[in-house]
C-alpha cells in the first residue's frame, strides 16, 4: 500500500484550515482500501492564530504533522519543508484556503497511475482575483521563456509528485527555493488534469505585487542564464546598430557636404535607451551575484521555530 503526503503552507488560514483538513480526512476513507496518508501543515509565520490551529489539529489527530517558521519565508520554503519531513510514496501539494479541492484529489492519484511523475491540476475558470491571474499568466509566459516550460503544460499550485522527484528537488539546499524550477529540472513526465476550481473560504489571496516580482526573480536566476544571454544579445544588436548608424552618418557627411548637422532629440533619445540598457543589464548581473553570495554565506530556506508530531 502506497503513503500519500499532504503538504500545506499554511498563512492566514485559522478559519480555512480544519475545513481543509476535514475534506482531506473524509476523501481518504474512501481510498482508505489503497492509501495510507499523513498530513504536514507548514505555519509561514502567518500573524494570525493559524500557528496555534495547526497545534490542535495535531493534538487531536497523530496523521497531522505540524511546523511553525521563525519568520515569513514565502509559499515555496515553506513546500520544501514539508517535502524535507514527509516519507509518502506520493507528496500532493495544495492550498490552505480551500480552493484547490482535496476531495479530487483521486483524478491526481490516478493520473500518476498512468506512468507520469507529476500531475498538476489545470482549471477551466479560476476563482482568483483579476490581479491574481494576471500574475498568473505572465507567470506562465516567464516560464516558457526562462525554464522552457511546455507551452501546453498548465502550473497551479495542487499537484502530485512521486517520491523520487521530490528526492531529488530536496538536494537544493539553496536560498530562494523555486518549487516549479526545480520540478521542471528533475521530472521527465508531467501531466494535467481537470479540476474544479473554487471561491476563496475565507479572506484574500496573501500574494502582493511585491511577492509575485520576487518569485519571478527567483525562477529565472535560480534555474536559468537566459536573462544574461538575452542582455548580451541586445548588447549585441545594440553595437551592430550603432556601427551602421556611424557608417551611414559619415557617407551621408560625405556625399552631402552640405548637409546639415542631424537631429539633437535623436541623439539624445538614443543616449538615454542605451543607458538604460547598460544599468538594466548591470542590475541583471548585481541580482545573480547577490544570490550567490547570499547563498555562499549559508542563508537558510527556512528556520523552524516550532514543530508537532515530528521527532526532532
Amino acid at each position: 500500500m502506497e503513503k500519500i503526503s499532504y503538504i500545506i503552507p499554511c498563512y492566514r488560514s485559522e478559519k480555512t484550515l480544519p475545513l481543509v483538513i476535514d475534506e482531506i480526512t473524509a476523501k481518504m476513507k474512501s481510498l482508505e482500501d489503497r492509501y495510507d496518508y499523513d498530513i504536514f501543515l507548514v505555519n509561514d509565520a502567518s500573524p494570525d492564530g493559524t500557528a496555534g490551529v495547526i497545534k490542535e489539529l495535531c493534538e487531536k489527530n497523530d496523521r497531522i504533522r505540524g511546523i511553525s517558521f521563525a519568520r515569513n519565508f514565502g509559499q515555496h520554503a515553506a513546500l520544501m519543508a514539508g517535502f524535507r519531513f514527509s516519507d509518502g510514496d506520493i507528496c500532493v501539494a495544495l492550498d490552505d484556503d480551500g480552493q484547490t479541492p482535496a476531495d479530487q484529489v483521486d483524478r491526481l492519484l490516478d493520473k500518476l497511475e498512468e506512468g507520469v511523475d507529476v500531475v498538476y491540476a489545470k482549471y477551466d475558470h479560476k476563482k482568483h482575483s483579476g490581479f491574481r491571474n494576471f500574475g498568473s499568466r505572465v507567470n506562465d509566459l516567464m516560464l516558457r521563456i526562462m525554464l522552457s516550460k511546455p507551452k501546453e503544460l498548465f502550473i497551479s499550485s495542487y499537484f502530485a509528485v512521486r517520491r523520487f522527484v521530490v528526492n531529488d528537488m530536496i538536494r537544493y539546499e539553496n536560498s530562494y527555493p523555486y518549487v516549479i524550477g526545480l520540478v521542471l529540472r528533475s521530472a521527465g513526465k508531467i501531466a494535467n488534469v481537470d479540476i474544479d476550481h473554487r471561491e476563496r473560504m475565507e479572506g484574500t489571496s496573501g500574494y502582493t505585487l511585491k511577492k509575485l516580482l520576487n518569485l519571478w526573480f527567483n525562477g529565472f536566476t535560480a534555474f536559468s542564464v537566459k536573462p544574461l544571454r538575452i542582455a548580451t544579445f541586445i548588447g549585441g544588436v545594440s553595437a551592430v546598430a550603432g556601427l551602421l548608424y556611424g557608417l551611414f552618418v559619415i557617407i551621408r557627411r560625405l556625399l552631402y557636404p552640405d548637409a546639415g548637422v542631424m537631429g539633437f532629440a535623436a541623439l539624445m533619445s538614443a543616449i538615454v535607451f542605451f543607458g538604460g540598457m547598460v544599468l538594466l543589464t548591470l542590475g541583471l548581473i548585481g541580482e545573480y551575484i547577490g544570490r550567490m553570495y547570499i547563498s555562499m554565506n549559508n542563508s537558510p530556506q527556512y528556520v523552524i521555530r516550532d514543530r508537532w508530531n515530528i521527532d526532532k
